[in-house]
């Protein structure tokens, strides 16, 4: 009797632990984990992992081990770095109803108002506003062409300046990147020295890298002291906000003003507001949707024409992003260019083919420019402006290829992996733009374009089916679509955020107009040839890790990388290239 109670409950006990081992598999099996990582410490995770430098680097090297999409946990707070391009399109693009926030910034956005810029913007109704007014000027390739002209005469007159003085190369493509952003927001042309608009803009957006500085004020460790009147003792922040506030809003209305003013006199040109604002009438909530849209693409291009001490941009909104991708990308080209005589040949060569030396290149001869077509793609690609791109913010809990993508998760492209993946690019650190070009024997490699703009509905689609009925010849890896189904699939899934075909259009028109009448090649002292220094700034994510609950770990600032300060030779090619150079206008 005492044997078989004992066997009992043996039994009893076994199919006890069987039924919990079962429970457990079967909670987490419908309970699915965060990616694989590097594991974390208690209570502070991976606060000590998080890199400090070049972290795209770091994230890389997780990915191998982890796999393409893997975690980290600081303080709670969970940040997915997705390592390949099929991983972010899948969740950035795929599913960009969820992944399309941004970190709230509590100073800089909340409190200052910067959070409405695009790039800072909530996703929800006035998101989908600023959208439709972006995608309507600036979102198809037709839209952007009303544009070119004045990216033509930009150019021109970059190449006076160029000539004058060489020397200063980085301040002139500053300048001429920014000018030309101003001139398409609001019809506006920048003067050369102590321009009032870019002297607001510069006071906005120094103030901005301050708002946003790491542990710069305490509402951002704890969100809930911005309802703190400034009368409180500790609130000063308040009274510093509200200065900043109206800065930024001087910003917004004085060359919005300048639009309606030159309009009313008959003399405006064409902008991206006055455009707009010849269409109708509009009320207050659409005039404060195009004010802050063309705000959106201005406030970031005091970066590029403001002389300032160093090389870095903090994001202000997606001009910031756009124009300063223009401003590296352009810097990026001069290196790759001295570094590389055999691009240089071949990229004039073709000019002289195409163009002739009578005349510099146009818009128009684009479509029979495919080496500098490819070139300019081999520029985006080879030195990647935001390594790491803009963090996205999940906005609902979601399982993701069998991991848990938590709600608030802060979502990470590694731009730099994908752009320099092996299974994507043939030798990815070498500079060849002729990898996209189509020959006999190979396929064009993928259009780093695709990537390096950025994921999710921060960007606008392309409308294939209206691309194809027009000349798709000119449009840089389209044409051979025609030829190859899997490429018209790949582009028909594939988005083009705002403002890259300006970004896109204004490398193009400034490398060729550079490339037809200037040697960019090493500089020689006394006779020795000096190597160009061919290393990056970091461009890295600034993260604030602080003891919120609400937000523990949050983005502070990010800065572009670009190439660091080196040294060239910048000569006309020939006689008739300089007589050609100064019959430009020194000013667009």
């Amino acid at each position: 009797m005492f044997c078989n109670c004992t066997t009992f409950t043996k039994v009893v006990a076994l199919g006890i632990f069987l039924f919990a081992i079962l429970s457990i598999y079967r909670f987490f099996k419908s309970n699915p984990s965060l990616p694989p990582g590097p594991k974390g410490l208690p209570f502070i995770g991976n606060a000590l992992d998080m890199p400090t430098q070049k972290e795209w680097l770091k994230f890389a090297q997780w990915g191998e081990i982890f796999g393409d999409i893997c975690s980290v946990t600081v303080l709670g707070q969970p940040l997915i770095i997705l390592n390949s391009a099929q991983a972010a399109i899948d969740m950035l693009d795929k599913k960009s109803a969820i992944y399309s926030d941004r970190p709230v910034l509590q100073m800089g956005g909340e409190l200052v108002g910067w959070k409405n810029t695009l790039v800072l913007l909530p996703y929800g109704d006035r998101f989908r506003r600023y959208r439709r007014l972006f995608y309507r000027l600036i979102g198809t390739h037709a839209s952007v062409k009303r544009f070119h002209p004045s990216s033509e005469l930009e150019a021109r007159a970059f190449l006076r300046r160029l000539v004058v003085s060489p020397e200063q190369l980085a301040n002139h493509v500053r300048y001429t990147a920014g000018a030309n952003i101003l001139r398409i927001s609001h019809g506006y042309e920048v003067q050369p020295h102590c321009d009032p608009f870019v002297n607001i803009a510069d006071e906005a957006t120094e103030q901005f890298s301050l708002a946003t500085a790491p542990g710069g004020f305490l509402v951002d460790l704890i969100p809930a002291l911005r309802h703190l009147p400034c009368w409180f003792p500790g609130a000063g922040f308040q009274l510093t906000a509200r200065n900043w506030s109206s800065t930024l809003q001087e910003m917004v209305d004085a060359p919005f003003n300048f639009v309606k003013e030159q309009m009313a006199a008959g003399t405006a040109c064409v902008s991206f507001c006055s455009t707009l604002l010849e269409s109708k009438v509009l009320n207050a909530e659409e005039e404060f949707d195009l004010k802050w849209c063309a705000a959106s693409l201005y406030s970031g291009m005091v970066a590029s024409c403001a002389t300032i001490k160093e090389w870095t941009w903090t994001i202000a909104s997606v001009p910031a992003n756009d124009s300063v991708k223009t401003v590296s990308a352009l810097y990026s080209f001069f290196l790759g260019i001295a570094l590389h005589s055999d691009v240089l040949a071949k990229a004039q060569e073709e000019i002289d083919r195409v163009v002739g030396k009578e005349r510099l290149p146009t818009f128009a001869d684009r479509p029979h420019l495919p080496y500098i077509n490819a070139l300019v793609l081999e520029v985006l690609r080879w030195h990647t402006v935001t390594p790491t791109a803009v963090p996205h913010r999940a906005m609902q809990d979601d399982i993701h290829d069998g991991f848990f993508i938590p709600k608030g998760a802060l979502v990470i492209p590694n731009v730099w992996k994908i752009t320099h993946d092996p299974l994507i690019y043939s030798h990815p650190f070498e500079f060849n733009p002729a990898r996209f070009l189509e020959t006999d024997k190979k396929q064009p490699e993928r259009d780093p374009r695709d990537f390096c703009f950025g994921f999710g509905r921060r960007s606008v689609e392309i409308n294939l089916c209206q691309t194809f009925q027009a000349n798709t010849s000119c449009i840089p890896g389209l044409a051979q679509a025609r030829r190859f189904p899997w490429c018209f699939l790949r582009y028909t899934l594939t988005t083009s955020p705002l403002g890259s075909r300006l970004a896109d259009s204004s490398i193009y028109i400034t490398c060729a107009t550079v490339l037809a009448v200037f040697d960019i090649k090493k500089a020689i002292e006394n006779g020795t040839v000096v190597e160009p220094v061919h290393d990056y700034t970091q461009g890295t994510i600034r993260w604030v890790i602080h003891p919120s609950i609400t937000y523990p770990i949050t983005v502070s600032t990010i800065e572009f990388s670009h190439p660091k300060p080196f040294r060239c030779s910048i000569l006309p090619r020939s006689q008739k290239a300089l007589s050609l150079i100064l019959s430009q206008p020194e000013t667009s």
